[in-house]
């Protein structure tokens, strides 16, 4: 990661993610942002399950996505910003929970490319359960209009 964050880094993590509509929609908050690591929390609502009542795995893949996605731009300088261009998530158990946490962390930053590892977290009676793993691959983005960290 570059030896020197942007000490703007956390605000500018925020204010993004203030603007995901899809976040706003699945109730999605964001709860911790570190260089290089950022967390989303969500509540289970029955509305964002697949039939048989577990989180459905398009949601679960989003929030990993935001969260992977903004642990890469919290390492970028101001005049950068990052899309996804690849992801691969394994679903290792039902999403069942009363909440649900997802944790993106920067594997490897890089000033074109960018890899991010995510974790997704099942929260409620007893210890969190791990219950996805996601790899996602970011683009680092200057200059394009309507493109903005």
């Amino acid at each position: 990661m570059n030896e020197r964050p942007d000490e703007n880094f956390r605000q500018r993590v925020t204010d993004s993610f203030a603007r995901q509509n899809a976040m706003r929609t699945i109730g999605a908050a964001l709860t911790s942002v570190e260089y290089g690591v950022v967390e989303i929390e969500m509540p289970f609502r029955d509305d964002l399950t697949q039939q048989h009542g577990f989180l459905h795995a398009g949601i679960l893949s989003a929030a990993l996505d935001s969260a992977c996605g903004y642990a890469a731009l919290s390492v970028m300088p101001e005049e950068a910003a990052v899309l996804t261009i690849e992801f691969k998530i394994n679903l290792m158990s039902p999403g069942r929970g009363e909440r649900f946490l997802f944790r993106g962390e920067v594997t490897k930053p890089g000033s074109t490319i960018i890899v991010s590892d995510g974790r997704a977290y099942a929260i409620g009676d007893g210890p969190a359960k791990l219950i996805a793993s996601m790899t996602g691959t970011m683009m680092v983005v200057r200059g394009r209009e309507g493109i903005a960290g």
